[in-house]
């Protein structure tokens, strides 16, 4: 009897072993998946083997880490863009906001549209009609009187949808690939049609991404001196336009290095991966968010009002850019709250 207690006692404790070892081996694995979000497919391993390519020392292909510069667009590569960009849902709640100091907007459009939820005639306005939203209700005070309305707003604000935080509705992949370029030596930098100080505000928190690294469109702005105190004010005027061929522009005067990786997910990205993928001697990387997730998501490309990927999903065949399945590639789209 003994000798079968031994036996079983071994047996027991052989087992505990091997499933400790098991444990051990699948908790080793996970700590070393850097992108847990993403499934296995070709998108993951693409992006793993060019990191792997360009930060291996004493190889051709070894790229210094200050010249390892990774551009980021905005809306739908970090965070949802439907049903609409999340700064004109600011701009129409500041219509919204103060209409009673402007009753001449009841009928003027594009404002008439925002104030009846005309959201049809809204569209017909186009791009000048939207602009011009924008425009009113973004300047007009200094720098820091905006960046805390925006702040406040950012804040508070829930997406008709999902009924949360826009700031909770940035995909969850994109934020472990920041990471895992940083952990890389990469720098980072958002490259976005929208509003710089717009994005500057809650950028570092959301994506680890400091005010310094974000690149958008501007408002001219002036000095002044208001009872003493030195203002930036915003002025009713463009400044520039950081979108489509404007971003290699932008790039180049404020980054002054032409990145090795760009990620974008519509045709007003195609210039900034044209511009990162296409020249140079070092290896370029190149990826386009593919939105195709009608379920978690949403599912959109050649006809979208915003956001539409045309143009550079045909240039990404071309150019053997990366495409993102969002269905297909992501375990998950949002950070779990």
């Amino acid at each position: 009897m003994l000798a079968v207690h031994d036996f079983l006692k071994s047996a027991r404790d052989g087992a505990l072993a091997v499933a400790a070892a098991l444990l051990l081996a699948t908790s080793a694995q996970a700590e070393s998946d850097a992108l847990p979000s993403w499934n296995d497919t070709a998108p993951k391993a693409a992006i793993v083997a060019f990191v792997e390519k360009v930060t291996t020392e004493n190889t051709p292909d070894f790229v210094p880490e200050p010249e390892r510069i990774a551009v980021f667009d905005n809306d739908g590569t970090l965070w949802t863009e439907h049903p609409m960009y999340v700064q004109l849902a600011f701009a129409l709640d500041r219509v919204r906001a103060e209409a009673p100091s402007h009753p001449e907007w009841k009928d003027m459009q594009p404002f008439k549209a925002v104030l009846e939820n005309d959201m049809k005639t809204l569209a017909a306005a186009g791009e000048k009609g939207l602009l011009e939203l924008i425009l009113t209700t973004h300047s007009g005070m200094t720098s820091d009187e905006f960046q805390k309305i925006a702040s406040d707003w950012i804040a508070t604000a829930r997406d008709p949808k999902f009924k949360k935080p826009y700031t909770e509705l940035v995909y969850q992949p994109m934020l472990e690939l920041l990471s895992y370029l940083r952990a890389n030596g990469f720098k980072t930098f958002i490259v976005s049609g929208g509003g710089v100080e717009f994005v500057r505000p809650w950028a570092e928190q959301v994506y680890g991404i400091p005010p310094e690294q974000v690149i958008g469109s501007t408002i001219k702005t002036q000095f002044e001196m208001r009872d003493g105190v030195p203002t930036l004010f915003r002025l009713l005027q463009i400044d520039f336009i950081d979108d489509k061929a404007g971003k290699p522009v932008a790039i180049n005067q404020y980054i002054s290095r032409r990145p090795i990786a760009a990620f974008g997910n519509s045709d007003g990205d195609l210039e900034m991966l044209q511009w990162t993928t296409m020249g140079g001697t070092t290896p370029r990387f190149g990826l386009v968010v593919h939105h195709t997730d009608a379920e978690r998501e949403y599912a959109y490309d050649r006809q979208s009002a915003f956001g539409r990927l045309d143009k550079a999903l045909d240039a990404a065949a071309v150019n053997q850019w990366t495409v993102v399945d969002m269905k297909a590639d992501w375990k998950r789209i949002f950070p779990e709250k």
